[in-house]
């Protein structure tokens, strides 16, 4: 590639790792922040769900946005939106204030990745090009939020504050490298025939209150609040809500989602893979936290040094997994992901009260070469062979599907913690719930190993050259790069 392409993609793998530094730099501050606002427990942990509901409810009609209206007018202006609420964050006074701040930082993350992840798709070759810059983009993604929360713990020794206005800063310097950097083409100007008809806005509500609802239902599931109605009552909403969104958009002359996107089976499935990928992740990196903190008494700072372990993809990602991936193909690298990750959630199972770091190491380890196998080659599949108007709708259903996962295993890790807590009790009770959480993260990336294996049988190989894969390219041909 260019120079000029590698600094285009250096811009949007910034954003990446920004959005990622600014969840987990958040995940460590959050006690500093609560003592010293004086928020109750309630407070606190929505000041964390705002983030993912706007997120979440979001990143589809996002997507789509991007397509429709201009990835690079979306890109620039809700990186700003994000910079300046962000900013905001840091100055909050009241739990109010921060829940605010973060539900419209997460709404605009929503617009802004999506547009990134598109452009990439737009700006670069489809085969191996296409694929190194979408695997340096995914190593990015883990590795901010690897590094974001040893970042989260040094920042936090000088002020909570410095966790929201740190992202400002490194916003500030992407957003001035994208004006100069980002590509005029790409945008709405490729489909016409949508915008003439005006933009889907009963779809586009409907689909944006469908899943803030849904995501609304599975956070209640962690954090309980005021009864199992209001849970139940978010869910049954949310699945109304769909309802309408279909009707809206097989009636729409220019719907916001085309409904016939979805027989691409190859995409589905990738999208369902890493749904339960990124779900027990985010799972067992909840739970391996709270026990070195809660039952081994590890300061934040302690804990951030010794997770960053699992921050190796970000170095595998663009080095190793491309060579995988054009020797093996995307479904059998995605395969060793998920193999790689159900011994490493499985090593922990039994894990005891006093195991020395070393014994934690081998799982820490085979966690990040697990992220960095799977993430990036599912991110190629959800959107490889999509046309290019709907490259923004293909990373909006990925990322969709990431923030369900993410909200999902945090959610079912804390409740399976939180009976088995009340169900054994007395001495050992508190190890005994945290070996029953961990079984969570196994029985996920369980589902997500059928998942792709199901994908393996139906490939149907025309020789040793095939490109024919079902979650993407088996070996892609060499193109001329595109400059940027």
């Amino acid at each position: 590639m260019s120079a000029r392409a590698w600094g285009l993609l250096l811009v949007l793998c910034g954003t990446i790792f920004l959005e990622g530094i600014d969840v987990a730099m958040l995940a460590v501050a959050i006690p500093s922040i609560r003592a010293d606002l004086d928020l109750s427990t309630g407070t606190a942990a929505w000041v964390m769900s705002a983030y993912i509901l706007g997120y979440a409810g979001f990143t589809l009609l996002g997507g789509r946005a991007a397509d429709l209206l201009g990835r690079r007018r979306m890109f620039l202006i809700w990186l700003t939106v994000f910079l300046l609420f962000s900013g905001l964050g840091g100055f909050a006074t009241e739990g109010w204030m921060l829940i605010v701040a973060r539900f419209i930082t997460g709404v605009s993350a929503a617009f802004m990745t999506p547009a990134a992840m598109s452009i990439i798709t737009t700006s670069y070759e489809e085969g191996p090009q296409r694929n190194r810059a979408l695997l340096v983009f995914a190593g990015t993604a883990a590795g901010g939020f690897s590094l974001g929360v040893v970042i989260g713990g040094l920042l936090t020794q000088l002020g909570w504050r410095w966790v929201f206005f740190a992202p400002v800063l490194l916003a500030g310097v992407l957003l001035i490298a994208a004006l100069r950097l980002l590509p005029r083409t790409g945008a709405a100007a490729q489909v016409p025939d949508k915008t003439e008809h005006g933009f889907d806005l009963p779809g586009a509500a409907a689909a944006a209150g469908a899943m803030m609802l849904l995501a609304a239902g599975v956070v209640r599931l962690e954090h309980g609040g005021s009864g199992w109605q209001l849970t139940a009552g978010a869910f049954a909403g949310g699945l109304l809500l769909v309802y309408v969104f279909v009707v809206a958009e097989r009636r729409s002359a220019a719907p916001l989602v085309r409904l016939a996107i979805f027989r691409r089976a190859a995409m589905v499935r990738a999208d369902l893979g890493a749904l339960l990928f990124v779900g027990s992740f985010f799972g067992f990196q909840f739970m391996a936290t709270l026990y070195l903190q809660e039952l081994r008494g590890w300061s934040s700072l302690e804990t951030s040094f010794a997770l960053v372990l699992m921050g190796l993809d970000a170095i595998l990602a663009p080095t190793l997994t491309p060579r995988l991936v054009n020797r093996f193909g995307n479904t059998r690298v995605v395969l060793g992901g998920f193999v790689a990750a159900i011994v490493a959630y499985g090593l922990f199972l039994p894990v005891g009260s006093d195991w020395s770091y070393a014994m934690m190491t081998p799982t820490l380890i085979l966690t990040g070469v697990a992220f960095a196998l799977a993430y990036g080659p599912l991110s190629i599949a959800a959107t490889d062979g999509v046309a290019p108007e709907e490259q923004g709708l293909a990373s909006g259903l990925l990322h969709t599907s990431t923030q369900f996962g993410s909200a999902i295993g945090i959610s079912a890790v804390t409740a399976v913690y939180g009976l088995a807590s009340t169900a054994s009790g007395g001495a050992g009770g508190e190890l005994g719930a945290f070996r029953a959480a961990l079984v969570v993260p196994v029985v996920m990336v369980l589902l997500g190993l059928a998942v792709t294996a199901t994908g393996l049988r139906r490939r149907k190989p025309r020789g040793p050259h095939s490109p024919e894969d079902v979650l993407g390219p088996a070996r892609p041909t060499a193109l001329t790069p595109s400059g940027d």
